[in-house]
Protein backbone atom coordinates (compact mmCIF):
# COMPACT_ATOMS: atom_id res chain seq x y z
CA UNK A 1 0.00 0.00 0.00
CA UNK A 2 0.98 3.40 -0.96
CA UNK A 3 1.88 6.31 1.84
CA UNK A 4 1.44 9.73 0.07
CA UNK A 5 2.24 12.00 3.11
CA UNK A 6 0.05 15.26 3.37
CA UNK A 7 2.29 16.23 6.71
CA UNK A 8 4.71 18.06 4.04
CA UNK A 9 3.15 20.79 3.66
CA UNK A 10 4.47 22.62 0.18
CA UNK A 11 4.65 26.55 -0.08
CA UNK A 12 4.62 28.58 -2.97
CA UNK A 13 4.57 32.55 -3.48
CA UNK A 14 3.51 34.30 -6.78
CA UNK A 15 4.41 38.13 -7.68
CA UNK A 16 2.28 39.81 -10.20
CA UNK A 17 5.45 41.43 -12.17
CA UNK A 18 8.57 39.37 -12.81
CA UNK A 19 11.68 39.84 -10.60
CA UNK A 20 9.32 39.18 -7.60
CA UNK A 21 7.30 42.41 -7.49
CA UNK A 22 4.25 43.96 -6.70
CA UNK A 23 1.31 42.49 -4.92
CA UNK A 24 1.78 38.71 -3.95
CA UNK A 25 -0.28 35.66 -3.15
CA UNK A 26 1.15 33.05 -0.87
CA UNK A 27 -0.04 29.25 -1.33
CA UNK A 28 0.21 26.24 0.43
CA UNK A 29 -2.56 23.72 -1.19
CA UNK A 30 -4.69 24.04 -3.95
CA UNK A 31 -6.08 26.79 -5.76
CA UNK A 32 -8.34 26.35 -8.71
CA UNK A 33 -8.45 30.37 -9.65
CA UNK A 34 -6.31 32.52 -8.38
CA UNK A 35 -8.04 35.60 -10.22
CA UNK A 36 -9.52 36.54 -6.95
CA UNK A 37 -5.89 37.21 -5.25
CA UNK A 38 -3.90 38.43 -8.15
CA UNK A 39 -5.11 40.20 -11.24
CA UNK A 40 -1.40 38.40 -13.81
CA UNK A 41 1.75 36.46 -12.16
CA UNK A 42 4.89 36.52 -13.76
CA UNK A 43 7.78 35.62 -11.20
CA UNK A 44 7.19 33.01 -8.47
CA UNK A 45 8.90 31.49 -5.43
CA UNK A 46 8.45 27.85 -4.29
CA UNK A 47 9.75 27.40 -0.88
CA UNK A 48 9.40 23.96 -0.25
CA UNK A 49 7.03 21.03 -2.17
CA UNK A 50 6.45 20.41 -5.69
CA UNK A 51 3.59 22.01 -7.60
CA UNK A 52 1.84 21.97 -10.90
CA UNK A 53 0.86 25.06 -12.36
CA UNK A 54 -2.02 25.68 -15.51
CA UNK A 55 -2.28 28.94 -17.63
CA UNK A 56 -6.06 28.00 -17.05
CA UNK A 57 -8.50 27.89 -14.18
CA UNK A 58 -9.65 24.59 -12.74
CA UNK A 59 -6.47 23.07 -13.48
CA UNK A 60 -7.00 23.44 -17.43
CA UNK A 61 -4.51 24.48 -20.03
CA UNK A 62 -0.55 23.99 -20.45
CA UNK A 63 0.82 22.42 -17.19
CA UNK A 64 4.54 23.30 -15.48
CA UNK A 65 6.08 21.08 -13.21
CA UNK A 66 7.46 23.58 -10.69
CA UNK A 67 10.07 22.49 -7.19
CA UNK A 68 11.90 24.45 -4.89
CA UNK A 69 13.39 27.40 -6.77
CA UNK A 70 12.89 31.05 -7.97
CA UNK A 71 11.56 31.70 -11.32
CA UNK A 72 11.96 35.83 -11.42
CA UNK A 73 10.65 35.47 -14.89
CA UNK A 74 8.80 31.78 -15.90
CA UNK A 75 6.80 33.23 -18.61
CA UNK A 76 10.14 33.38 -20.49
CA UNK A 77 12.28 30.98 -18.62
CA UNK A 78 9.46 28.16 -19.28
CA UNK A 79 7.95 29.29 -22.43
CA UNK A 80 4.99 30.37 -21.75
CA UNK A 81 2.95 32.50 -23.00
CA UNK A 82 0.07 33.66 -20.59
CA UNK A 83 -0.22 33.49 -16.60
CA UNK A 84 -0.30 31.07 -13.93
CA UNK A 85 -4.49 30.84 -13.37
CA UNK A 86 -4.10 28.13 -11.41
CA UNK A 87 -2.26 25.85 -9.40
CA UNK A 88 -2.12 21.92 -7.79
CA UNK A 89 0.44 20.98 -4.92
CA UNK A 90 2.03 17.81 -6.00
CA UNK A 91 1.53 15.42 -2.57
CA UNK A 92 4.91 13.91 -1.46
CA UNK A 93 4.80 10.03 -2.13
CA UNK A 94 7.33 7.53 -0.32
CA UNK A 95 6.94 4.11 -1.43
CA UNK A 96 6.43 2.20 -5.12
CA UNK A 97 5.69 3.46 -8.15
CA UNK A 98 3.22 2.28 -10.48
CA UNK A 99 1.36 3.03 -13.66
CA UNK A 100 0.19 0.75 -16.27
CA UNK A 101 -0.05 2.61 -20.03
CA UNK A 102 -2.25 1.38 -22.73
CA UNK A 103 -1.86 2.49 -26.69
CA UNK A 104 -5.30 2.98 -27.43
CA UNK A 105 -8.23 5.16 -25.47
CA UNK A 106 -10.76 3.64 -23.21
CA UNK A 107 -7.17 0.59 -22.25
CA UNK A 108 -7.28 -0.51 -25.39
CA UNK A 109 -4.42 -1.64 -27.37
CA UNK A 110 -0.82 -2.99 -25.87
CA UNK A 111 -0.33 -2.57 -22.68
CA UNK A 112 3.04 -2.49 -20.43
CA UNK A 113 2.94 -1.73 -16.50
CA UNK A 114 6.22 0.86 -15.81
CA UNK A 115 7.51 1.13 -12.17
CA UNK A 116 10.45 3.55 -13.17
CA UNK A 117 10.97 6.21 -15.35
CA UNK A 118 11.03 5.77 -19.44
CA UNK A 119 12.27 8.15 -21.70
CA UNK A 120 10.91 6.65 -25.04
CA UNK A 121 7.64 4.69 -25.51
CA UNK A 122 8.61 4.01 -28.71
CA UNK A 123 12.10 2.60 -28.08
CA UNK A 124 11.08 0.62 -24.89
CA UNK A 125 7.78 -0.46 -25.44
CA UNK A 126 7.00 -0.41 -29.40
CA UNK A 127 4.31 1.31 -28.50
CA UNK A 128 3.65 4.46 -31.05
CA UNK A 129 1.82 6.45 -27.95
CA UNK A 130 -0.02 6.38 -25.01
CA UNK A 131 -3.29 7.81 -24.98
CA UNK A 132 -4.46 6.15 -21.86
CA UNK A 133 -3.30 4.66 -18.60
CA UNK A 134 -3.81 3.85 -14.73
CA UNK A 135 -1.61 5.24 -12.10
CA UNK A 136 -1.54 2.66 -8.92
CA UNK A 137 0.83 4.15 -6.75
CA UNK A 138 3.10 7.24 -6.94
CA UNK A 139 2.65 10.94 -9.24
CA UNK A 140 4.25 10.91 -12.49
CA UNK A 141 4.70 13.59 -15.52
CA UNK A 142 3.99 12.30 -19.17
CA UNK A 143 5.37 14.14 -22.06
CA UNK A 144 4.36 14.79 -25.29
CA UNK A 145 7.90 14.37 -26.55
CA UNK A 146 10.55 11.28 -26.00
CA UNK A 147 13.37 12.27 -23.67
CA UNK A 148 11.25 14.42 -20.88
CA UNK A 149 10.07 16.83 -23.78
CA UNK A 150 7.17 19.04 -24.66
CA UNK A 151 4.15 19.76 -22.97
CA UNK A 152 3.71 17.52 -20.10
CA UNK A 153 0.66 16.43 -17.74
CA UNK A 154 0.53 15.61 -14.33
CA UNK A 155 -0.71 11.91 -13.47
CA UNK A 156 -1.81 11.37 -9.96
CA UNK A 157 -3.26 8.01 -8.88
CA UNK A 158 -6.67 7.20 -10.73
CA UNK A 159 -7.61 5.68 -14.10
CA UNK A 160 -7.31 7.86 -16.85
CA UNK A 161 -9.53 6.12 -20.07
CA UNK A 162 -9.21 9.52 -22.23
CA UNK A 163 -6.69 12.19 -21.80
CA UNK A 164 -9.02 14.59 -24.57
CA UNK A 165 -11.44 14.56 -21.26
CA UNK A 166 -8.64 16.16 -19.64
CA UNK A 167 -8.30 19.15 -21.64
CA UNK A 168 -5.68 17.37 -23.91
CA UNK A 169 -6.93 16.75 -27.02
CA UNK A 170 -4.58 15.34 -29.58
CA UNK A 171 -2.17 14.80 -26.93
CA UNK A 172 -0.18 12.14 -27.18
CA UNK A 173 2.39 10.94 -24.36
CA UNK A 174 5.98 9.47 -25.37
CA UNK A 175 8.28 9.69 -21.81
CA UNK A 176 7.02 9.30 -18.54
CA UNK A 177 8.87 10.47 -15.21
CA UNK A 178 8.18 9.61 -11.33
CA UNK A 179 7.43 12.86 -9.27
CA UNK A 180 10.08 11.39 -6.47
CA UNK A 181 10.76 13.22 -3.16
CA UNK A 182 13.74 15.08 -4.26
CA UNK A 183 11.16 18.29 -4.59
Amino acid sequence: MSNTGMNMRGKITFYEEKNFQGRSYECMNDCSDMSSSLSRSQSCRVESGCFMVYDRNNYMGNQYFMKRGEYSDYMSMMGMRDCIKSCRMIPMHRGQFRMKIYEKENFGGQSHEMMEDCDNVMDRYRMNECQSCNVMDGHWLMYEQPQFRGKMMYMRPGEYRNFRDMGMSGQRFMSMRRITDSC
